[in-house]
């Protein structure tokens, strides 16, 4: 039988095979090479922050807000003088969720801090470290609690309060989506936040959200616990000038191009939102290829494919709405800014079926948030979603 042998040869790795690195993130935290502008917002929220303020942070949907704030976290007039500690209550409905979230959030920052802050941590969280597993690399306890663990909120509550004001140094909290503690079935939750809030003496907080409204009620309503108690700061998209400059210089140091009217084309059809033109970007800097050019061929390819890729999820949400609510949300989505939405005008432009079933359908929207509201005027925050509509 004839000897057969077969050889392998390894080539050394040179530069020019080197993986790019894309640089249009859409998940994750950014880098600060990647970030994109902000320079006036960043400026101004540390700014505050160091002067002792609490912030509200407003945005609409998906622009940036938190990565501008992990941003400055990582700044050095903040990180060289402050804990920092963040969480998301999107997807909490009860107090009993918020305390577990934040209680974890609160316990795993401080327990990293050395063991006297440690000690400290364990010895106020007695409600929530009594069961506490450990870590069997680092020996350390972990907080692996189930939201079921959280037997009584209130006083768990009461504790994680605590626990930051004997933390020994400055803390600043940034809770994002703050609105959603407003659809919470318990009482006075806002009262109770604020009372705990108040008392503390090294602690500031910054409360995100995107329900502009919602925060607006909250923070500018003198009969609601919040009033005035923190400065209001507004975030928009970023500027088209300095987002296009970023694009185009991303795809320059990679050695790509891309035409000035494929840029604008993302641009305006996200309406300037950051996660869908880092993702859209994404996947035409990924099909471009080394000294190739990206044009409107290819933004409109990865345009469709991303409605296409979405097609499944808005089905599925779509099927849950009734059929009032998904008529009024194709209105919204033609009109793009939809106005007086009760007025007989609309109602016959759009073939809807009473002013008392437009009102309705609206709560219910504005409920699942699918819908947004600001200045009198109902959109559809999701562009992404809007598209698929229209489509």
């Amino acid at each position: 039988m004839e000897d057969i042998r077969f050889y392998c040869i390894f080539a050394p790795k040179t530069d020019d095979m080197e993986a790019i690195v894309n640089p249009f993130i859409a998940t994750g935290k950014v880098p600060a090479e990647l970030f994109c502008d902000r320079k006036d917002e960043s400026k101004r929220l540390i700014q505050s922050l160091v002067n002792g303020a609490n912030i509200v942070l407003m945005s609409p949907r998906r622009v940036g807000k938190t990565q501008l704030m992990l941003y400055c976290f990582d700044q050095h007039k903040i990180c060289n003088n402050y804990t920092t500690i963040f969480i998301d209550i999107l997807k909490t409905s009860t107090l009993q969720e918020f305390t577990f979230e934040f209680g974890k959030a609160v316990f795993n920052t401080l327990a990293s801090k050395g063991q006297k802050v440690l000690k400290m941590t364990l010895a106020t969280m007695r409600s929530l470290t009594g069961n506490l597993g450990f870590d069997p690399i680092t020996n350390l306890p972990k907080f692996n609690l189930a939201v079921g663990d959280i037997k009584n909120p209130a006083y768990s509550l009461e504790e994680i309060f605590q626990t930051l004001e004997n933390a020994g140094h400055k803390c600043i909290v940034a809770i994002d989506e703050f609105q959603q503690i407003t659809n919470y079935p318990e009482l006075n939750i806002e009262a109770t936040l604020r009372s705990y809030i108040q008392q503390l003496t090294n602690t500031q907080f910054i409360f995100a959200g995107s329900e502009r409204h919602l925060l607006e009620e909250m923070f500018l309503d003198s009969a609601r616990p919040f009033f005035n108690s923190a400065d209001i700061q507004h975030l928009d998209v970023i500027p088209e000038d300095k987002y296009s400059d970023f694009v185009r210089h991303h795809f320059a140091v990679n050695g790509k191009r891309i035409d000035d009217e494929a840029i604008s084309q993302v641009y305006h059809v996200f309406e300037g939102n950051t996660y869908y033109n880092q993702k859209a970007f994404r996947e035409a800097f990924a099909m471009t290829a080394a000294d190739g050019l990206c044009n409107q061929g290819t933004t409109d390819l990865v345009i469709s494919q991303m409605i296409n890729e979405s097609n499944r999820h808005y089905s599925e949400m779509f099927s849950r709405l009734t059929l009032p609510q998904k008529e009024l949300l194709y209105a919204i989505a033609k009109e793009q800014r939809a106005r007086q939405i009760t007025s007989g005008d609309f109602i016959r432009r759009h073939s809807l079926k009473s002013a008392s079933s437009v009102q309705s359908s609206i709560k219910k929207l504005l409920a699942y948030a699918l819908v947004s509201s600001e200045n009198s005027e109902y959109f559809i925050a999701d562009q992404l979603m809007r598209l698929w509509l229209l489509r």
